[in-house]
């Protein structure tokens, strides 16, 4: 391999662990330390490190995840059905299948401490 190419896959690899790296650290909020670690190692593979649904998995699919960043189409859904698709699937509470339930996962306070995290990522007016 020459030189270059060597440089040029480092600065890559530099330039993705930066991004990685900035979107983790954009929440100094302790209350969310925890939720957005969840979120960057179980959510953002579909709902992308930026959250704003495009994560690296959404190549194909038929039905695009939901963009957490979106002000708008946040604050139109209740904060149970928000939990709801975390715990139970996107099909529980009409969304898409595709979402998996997370409740084997995540704790009943995990789950209520993701839907504050996701409220506060999309800057909706529900309080947190």
């Amino acid at each position: 391999m020459t030189r270059t190419k060597i440089f040029a896959r480092a600065g890559l690899a530099a330039l993705a662990a930066l991004l990685l790296v900035s979107a983790a650290g954009a929440e100094d909020d302790p209350r969310f330390k925890e939720s957005a670690r969840l979120y960057d190692t179980y959510c953002a593979q579909c709902h992308g490190v930026n959250r704003n649904g495009k994560g690296v998995n959404t190549v194909g699919l038929s039905v695009q995840p939901k963009d957490h960043t979106d002000t708008a189409g946040m604050s139109s859904i209740p904060r149970e059905e928000m939990a709801g698709a975390i715990r139970n699937g996107g099909a529980s509470v009409n969304k898409s299948a595709l979402m998996p339930p997370w409740s084997s996962v995540f704790s009943d306070r995990q789950i209520d401490q993701m839907v504050d995290y996701l409220i506060h990522v999309c800057k909706c007016s529900k309080s947190e």
